[in-house]
């Protein structure tokens, strides 16, 4: 079947999705590399992901650029190693750990909304805000701060930390340095760490005066930053843990008390303790820990700082949608305010701090808003898998071969690369209805929505699910079947052992940040022409992540920005 694997991360959302439509869930298309299959079907998903899942690896170049960068967390390692890590880690991203990390995160939404409230006229009229650096200071605070316990503060510092820069760079020089990645596993498995180094030190010499090389070169210095400064809070948090052993409990008792709201736990502290409570065997080295602190944090920064940006701009876009948001937030601190002391959650100056994690996370219109934005959008549109070992993919729904023959199952090379399609797979007609393509929040609203996920993302047994029928109608199931995401039968965090383990914080920060936005402001797209008549249009680029910049003539479409006008909540801003 026709096609170009490089088109999918340079032509766009549509030409992705459109692949999927025309030909059908499994497309095999042209590559210098060998056979690709552009995959989105959810029967040979399931067997990708969970039941062959043995069969199909993360590629080298994944596993390999990741470990370069991170070192030895989750996203680099495979085989028995991975399975050592998620089984430690799985617990530690449990619910009870999430209802005890939001006080953490509160602070800094309101933080955030404040700021923009301050640049506002006290008139009532609207102001143009790029919001884009802000939602981003706030994700890497939510990070640093939830994960690390490291006290960023960025939303409050007129410049980033060293630190906090270095993280706030990674993902752009990421996307920069792409087309080098293929480089990267070959010197790994020829080469010794030592040449490795001589390497590195060769083509990052200033005398090599390119654009890319100078690239290369700010990539380095940012990961041996990244690496020197985890080194120095894991240092910090070991030493706290090895204290706190020799403590009696009435003085642990009194340095707790003694702390801040938002620092009373951190997932390293978790991670740290549910370490040292395994046994030896299950026990992860420090360079291991050090892996999942650098994974984690950046993990949580670009892919919640874009998830956001699409929820705000969506609803900047659909002020309907944004009216009945904002009612229902009031609604729901109302009487958590009364309940308090007595008074209107008008008079408080951060009403959303009685919200508890339970009550956040089930307000429906908020679930759907961010579902929604989560199925359309993906932060990571595809994932690839190599096939080690030659198999067959049986298909939920034929597709045609090159001779017109309808087929139910393909076979696949070894060797072969796989594509899954998550773009593809979430805007399923089959399986999400005629208006897939369409953002509509409202349509999680007659869903049974969360009772269909597990506490944990260990996946139950994916036949079962696949096979059987389900009671009541759930949205991405047709017929008994589903895909086999963790997330509300969508792909977007994938599933099976090597599914995003931190979607449930994910989820948390973003539901927080859009109630304090959303309570406090009321934004729209940009309506004022500049001096040459332009008005300003936002353009969402796809090339491997999501990038909103200005289209031309009003902007340079490069540079990644989300103006929009914002002004204080009036009274007509509520549904009544």
């Amino acid at each position: 079947m026709p096609g170009n694997v490089r088109a999918l991360f340079e032509d766009g959302l549509d030409h992705c999705v459109n692949l999927a439509e025309q030909y059908g869930g499994a497309v095999k298309l042209q590559s210098l590399y060998g056979e690709v299959v552009y995959l989105s079907d959810p029967l040979a998903l399931y067997h990708v992901i969970t039941k062959d899942q043995h069969i199909f690896e993360e590629p080298d170049v994944f596993i390999m650029n990741n470990k370069a960068m991170f070192g030895d967390g989750l996203i680099s390692t495979i085989g028995e190693q991975h399975r050592k890590q998620r089984k430690l880690l799985n617990p530690v991203f449990s619910t009870s750990n999430m209802r005890e990390l939001l006080p953490t995160l509160q602070p800094i939404a309101h933080k955030l909304t404040s700021i923009v409230v301050s640049k506002l006229p006290d008139d009532g009229s609207y102001k143009e805000i790029d919001v884009l650096p802000l939602l981003s200071r706030s994700a890497l605070d939510g990070v640093c701060q939830a994960i690390l316990g490291y006290p960023s503060n960025t939303l409050d510092a007129a410049e980033n930390d060293e630190y906090t820069e270095a993280l706030r760079k990674m993902g752009p020089l990421i996307s920069k340095l792409m087309y080098f990645r293929p480089i990267v596993p070959v010197v790994m498995r020829n080469f010794s760490s030592y040449w490795i180094r001589k390497l590195v030190d060769l083509v990052t010499m200033p005398w090599i005066p390119t654009e890319r090389m100078k690239d290369v070169r700010e990539m380095r210095r940012i990961v041996e930053l990244m690496d020197s400064s985890s080194k120095q809070v894991f240092a910090e948090k070991k030493a706290a843990l090895e204290t706190s052993a020799t403590l009696s409990p009435i003085d642990v008792q009194s340095e707790v008390d003694d702390l801040k709201p938002g620092q009373r736990k951190d997932m390293m502290d978790i991670m740290l303790k549910a370490n040292s409570a395994s046994s030896s065997s299950e026990q992860l080295t420090d360079a291991e820990l050090l892996g999942q602190m650098n994974v984690m944090v950046f993990a949580g920064l670009d892919t919640t700082t874009s998830a956001l940006s699409r929820c705000v701009y969506l609803l900047a876009k659909n002020p309907l949608a944004q009216a009945r948001l904002r009612s229902e937030i009031r609604d729901a601190i109302k009487p958590v305010s009364l309940a308090q002391d007595g008074s209107s959650f008008f008079e408080h100056d951060n009403p959303l701090i009685y919200l508890s994690y339970d009550a956040l996370i089930n307000l429906p219109f908020l679930d759907g808003v961010v579902r929604e934005t989560l199925r359309l959008y993906p932060s990571f549109p595809h994932m690839g898998r190599k096939v080690l070992k030659a198999t067959t993919l049986p298909l939920q729904f034929p597709v045609r071969s090159s001779s017109g023959a309808e087929i139910s199952s393909i076979a696949v090379h070894e060797k072969a690369l796989v594509v899954i399609s998550i773009l593809a797979a979430n805007r399923n007609r089959t399986m999400w209805g005629d208006d897939a393509n369409e953002w509509k929040p409202e349509r999680w609203l007659s869903s049974p929505g969360r009772k269909d996920e597990p506490d944990t993302d260990v996946s139950s047994d994916g036949a079962e699910v696949l096979s059987s029928k389900l009671s009541a109608p759930i949205l991405g199931v047709k017929g008994g079947i589903r895909y086999p995401g963790v997330y509300s039968n969508m792909m977007t965090f994938l599933g099976g052992s090597r599914s995003c383990i931190g979607f449930k914080f994910a989820e948390m920060e973003m539901k927080q940040i859009l109630a304090a936005l959303v309570l406090r402001l009321h934004f729209v797209l940009p309506t004022d022409p500049d001096a040459n008549g332009h008005i300003k249009e936002i353009q969402w680029k796809l090339k491997a992540f999501h990038t909103p910049v200005v289209k031309p003539p009003a902007g340079d479409g490069v540079s990644p920005t989300v103006p929009l006008n914002f002004r204080l909540v009036q009274e007509e801003d509520f549904e009544w």
